[in-house]
C-alpha cells in the first residue's frame, strides 16, 4: 500500500494527512496551545488516596487532577522480571501502602484527558526512542511481539550485550529489527542522556512541574508514521523542513531521506482536497459510491454506525444489493474509524443479511480492513440482534472533539425545545414566582420567536395568567439569547 504524508504547518497548528492511493486515511492535528500530554513526565503531588477504588488523584498542575490506578504503580521485581503491571501474574500491593497524601511522585501520562475524565498516569516511566523504548526503573530486556518468535531470543541477547551493566531495561521496537549495533548504541546513549536530564530536573524543580515533554507531532511523524510504504513526506514550511531534516538525520536517517519541502503555489492540502475531507469527517452522514450511506453518531460512552442502502437498488436481487452495500460499508467504516480517530466501544448496525456466507464475507472484509489500522482494534462476530461489536483503543481525542464544541443552543443534544414548549415553561415559572414573591411587575426576557408566540397565539393565556396573579407581565425580545433561554425579572 503506497503512502504519502502531507504536513501543513502554521505557528498555531500542525496538520498531518496520511494519503493512500489518493484517499485520506488518517488525520492528525496538534495545536500549540492544546498539545497532547501522553509521554510527558511530571513531578506530581498526591492529592487524594481512595482505597475503595484502589486509586489516587495526583495534582500535576493541570485543570483536573490526574488518575493513578494501583495497576499502574510500578513495583520492583526480583531477578530481572518485568514490572507487575506488565506481567499481571500477582496482585499488586494495595495503593494505600504505596502512596500517601502530599507525597511528591514522578509520574508519566499514559492517556490524555478525555471529556470529563482527567489524564491517566503511571509511575512506570518509559521513554520512546527511534528503535527502543527505555525502562529506566527496570532491568527487563524485551522484544516487540510483532517481530517473529524465532528471531526474538537472538535479538534479546544482542540487546542485552549492547545495554551493558549501567542498569535500566529496553524493549526493541518493530522498526529496530534490522538495525545495526551502531544504530542501537546511538539510541541507547540518547535515551540514557534523556533519563539523566529527567532525574536532574526532578531534584531541582518543585512538585507539579513538567520534567520531560514527548516529541512534537512533526517529530512523531518521522518516528511513528513513516514506514516502508511511505514514498514521500512533504511539508510546506521551509523553517520546519530544515529543523525536521536536522532531527531526522540525527535519529531517523531513512525517514529523513523521504522529506521534501513543498514549494507549490496552491496550499498543500488542496492537492488531495483534504480540507473538504475534514469537513465531511465532521458530519453524521457518509455517502457510499453505490448510493448507500452511513450514519455515524458519537457519544461519551460509545459510537454507533448505521448502514443504509439509500438509493442503491442493485441489478440482480435484494440479497445481493444488501451484500454489496455491506461490503462497501465495511471498507468505508474502517477508513472512517482511522480518519475520525474514533475509539472505545463501537457498535456497527449492518443491514440484515439472510445468508450466513454473506455475513462471514462481510466480517472477513471488515477485519481485513481493520488490520491496516496502526491503532489496536478488536472486532467480534455478529450478535443475535445482527449487530457487530468492536473496540478501538482510545489514545487521544477524536477529530470531532478536537475541532468542535457542543452547540450553544442545544448543548450537544442535537435538538432544542419548541418555542411553544419554552413559552409554557415561562408561564409556569411566572406562576411559581408569584407564589413566593410580590413584585410590582414581571418582565419576561426571551428569544424573538418565543416573545412573538406569547404576543400572538398565546396572548390569551398570558392575559389570563396576569389577571390570576394580579400583576402586569411585560415582554422583552432579546435576539442574542438562544430559543431555550429566558429570564424572568422581578420589578
Amino acid at each position: 500500500m503506497q503512502q504519502d504524508i502531507l504536513i501543513n504547518w502554521s505557528p498555531q497548528e500542525t496538520r498531518v494527512a496520511v494519503v493512500e492511493h489518493g484517499a485520506v486515511q488518517e488525520l492528525h492535528v496538534e495545536r500549540t496551545l492544546e498539545r497532547g500530554l501522553v509521554g510527558n513526565v511530571y513531578l506530581g503531588k498526591v492529592a487524594r488516596v481512595l482505597p475503595g477504588m484502589q486509586s489516587a488523584f495526583i495534582d500535576i498542575g493541570l485543570e483536573r487532577a490526574a488518575f493513578l490506578h494501583v495497576g499502574d504503580v510500578w513495583q520492583r521485581q526480583e531477578g530481572g522480571e518485568p514490572p507487575a503491571q506488565l506481567r499481571g501474574s500477582q496482585p499488586p500491593v494495595p495503593i494505600e501502602k504505596q502512596v500517601f497524601e502530599g507525597q511528591a511522585l514522578m509520574v508519566q501520562v499514559i492517556k490524555d484527558p478525555i471529556g470529563t475524565k482527567g489524564a491517566r498516569l503511571s509511575t512506570q516511566i518509559s521513554i520512546a526512542g527511534r528503535l527502543l523504548v527505555f525502562l529506566p526503573q527496570d532491568d527487563h530486556i524485551g522484544v516487540s511481539q510483532k517481530i517473529p518468535t524465532e528471531q526474538r531470543d537472538a535479538l534479546r541477547a544482542r540487546l542485552q550485550a549492547l545495554a551493558g551493566p549501567q542498569g535500566g531495561g529496553f524493549i526493541l521496537r518493530t522498526n529496530g529489527e534490522d538495525a545495526s549495533d551502531a544504530e542501537l548504541g546511538e539510541d541507547i546513549a540518547y535515551l540514557r542522556k534523556t533519563w539523566a536530564r529527567i532525574k536532574e530536573a526532578s531534584l531541582r524543580l518543585p512538585p507539579q512541574s513538567l520534567l520531560h515533554q514527548d516529541l512534537s507531532l512533526l517529530q512523531r511523524v518521522l518516528r511513528d508514521l513513516v514506514g516502508e510504504a511511505t514514498q514521500s513526506i512533504r511539508i510546506d514550511s521551509r523553517e520546519q523542513f530544515h529543523q525536521l531534516m536536522a532531527f531526522g538525520r540525527e535519529f531517523m536517517p531513512a525517514a529523513a531521506a523521504k522529506l521534501q519541502h513543498y514549494k507549490g503555489e496552491r496550499p498543500i492540502f488542496d492537492l488531495f482536497a483534504i480540507d473538504e475531507e475534514i469537513a465531511r469527517a465532521l458530519g453524521r452522514r457518509v455517502d457510499l459510491k453505490s448510493g448507500g450511506y452511513l450514519i455515524v453518531d458519537q457519544t461519551e460512552a460509545l459510537t454507533t454506525i448505521d448502514v443504509n442502502t439509500g438509493g442503491f437498488v442493485g441489478l440482480r436481487n435484494f440479497d445481493d444489493t444488501i451484500f454489496k452495500t455491506n461490503l462497501e460499508a465495511a471498507q468505508a467504516i474502517a477508513r472512517q474509524l482511522r480518519l475520525r480517530n474514533l475509539g472505545g466501544i463501537i457498535i456497527v448496525d449492518f443491514i440484515d443479511m439472510g445468508r450466513e456466507e454473506h455475513r462471514q464475507a462481510v466480517l472477513d472484509e471488515f477485519r481485513k480492513q481493520l488490520a491496516r489500522d496502526r491503532v489496536k482494534t478488536m472486532a467480534g462476530g455478529f450478535s443475535q440482534l445482527g449487530l457487530l461489536e468492536m473496540t478501538r483503543k482510545r489514545t487521544r481525542e477524536s477529530l470531532a472533539h478536537m475541532l468542535c464544541e457542543p452547540c450553544a443552543a442545544c448543548q450537544g443534544s442535537g435538538q432544542v425545545k419548541t418555542a411553544r414548549s419554552v413559552a409554557y415553561d415561562i408561564l409556569r415559572e411566572i406562576l411559581r414566582e408569584a407564589r413566593q414573591f410580590n413584585p410590582r411587575e414581571f418582565r419576561v426576557v426571551a428569544s424573538p420567536k418565543v416573545i412573538e408566540l406569547l404576543l400572538d397565539e398565546e396572548s390569551q393565556h398570558l392575559a389570563g395568567l396576569s389577571d390570576f396573579i394580579g400583576k402586569p407581565i411585560s415582554l422583552q425580545s432579546e435576539s442574542a439569547i438562544g430559543q431555550e433561554q429566558y429570564d424572568i425579572v422581578l420589578l
